[in-house]
């Protein structure tokens, strides 16, 4: 008599992790000499382009990440990378409820945006229920309302060649050295109220800018680090929250498939309630075909490119300019 094997139906996730993960194990497991060469890159490089054909192929533009119910919300949804950003001009921003917070929307577009929280609600929002991704391995499901980015890029208004929408964070990640100093100049995503406020920020506040930067979770790779100084000079020149050293902030980006995509929102709430600061507020960004790093938090501005070249290294984003694949499919 044969036994019957109990195997479980296929899924759309399951199969494009697999698929992943012939190409991402080799950068695993001690093969770190064979990610960092010539030959190793281009062919981690073919698995990402590879991962983004075959999710492509499976799925249409409108086709959706599952959907929860209230029944299925996590009782913790664990806020992943940076938790408490401090940097100062934030730091102003957070300490009267962002109520001076006023989000850019320019680059390639017909009219720039400047719009408050305010105005962000007042546009045609989005709830979903959705389970996030993390690369660690642990996942979590939330509820968030926002507005589908596709209205604010309509808005906006693309200009014809336009292709990528990068997203520009507030949380430092990573100091450059050299550069202008807290002293000379403040970060160009606070409006001129919280710029002025963070000239007089507490000296607790400076003094975690100073040495930390920014509050996180995770392991060794998520502390705040001094800038490799080649990096540094591929980052978008920026003011410093620490004497002696520029910011490299978190930055994130998606193409206009993705940007389009129904589900792809720029979220205000969480599970009902503002975004809490250690899960991205005031905005943060849910693309939900994709893994949770993707997911950029302390959004500050939105700026629509042609490439991603002048962008830090131009590879799409923080954790990317650090080996991470760019499109991230799940």
């Amino acid at each position: 008599m044969k036994r019957r094997l109990n195997i479980p139906a296929p899924n759309r996730r399951g199969f494009l992790a697999g698929f992943a993960g012939l190409f991402g194990t080799a950068s695993l497991g001690g093969c770190d000499k064979f990610a960092e060469s010539t030959g190793g890159v281009q062919t981690l490089k073919l698995g990402e382009d590879a991962n983004m054909y075959v999710q492509r192929l499976a799925l249409t533009p409108a086709s959706l990440a599952r959907e929860f119910s209230e029944a299925d919300i996590s009782r913790w949804f664990k806020p992943n990378g940076t938790v408490d950003p401090e940097d100062r001009p934030y730091k102003a921003l957070a300490a009267k409820n962002f109520e001076s917070f006023q989000l850019r929307i320019d680059g390639l577009v017909e009219h720039p945006q400047t719009l408050s929280l305010a105005d962000l609600r007042a546009l045609p929002a989005r709830t979903q229920i959705t389970r996030h991704d993390c690369v660690e391995g642990w996942s979590a499901i939330g509820k968030w309302t926002g507005v589908p980015l596709s209205e604010l890029l309509k808005k906006a208004g693309l200009k014809p060649q336009a292709r990528y929408i990068v997203f520009h964070c507030a949380d430092t990640m990573e100091y450059a050295p050299g550069g202008e100093t807290d002293d000379q100049a403040t970060s160009d995503a606070a409006p001129a109220d919280a710029k002025a406020e963070s000239d007089g920020g507490s000296a607790s506040a400076d003094a975690g800018s100073a040495d930390t930067g920014a509050k996180m979770t995770g392991g060794s790779d998520a502390k705040v680090k001094q800038a490799d100084p080649k990096k540094a000079a591929a980052t978008e020149e920026t003011p410093s929250d620490a004497p002696g050293g520029r910011p490299i902030r978190y930055y994130e980006s998606i193409d206009l498939t993705d940007a389009f995509h129904p589900q792809t929102i720029v979220a205000y709430d969480m599970n009902g309630k503002p975004l809490p600061v250690s899960n991205g507020a005031p905005l943060r960004l849910r693309v939900e075909r994709q893994l949770g790093y993707k997911q950029a938090k302390y959004i500050m501005r939105i700026e629509v490119a042609d490439s991603l070249a002048k962008f830090g290294q131009g590879n799409g984003g923080y954790w990317e300019d650090n080996g991470y694949e760019w499109y991230a499919g799940i």
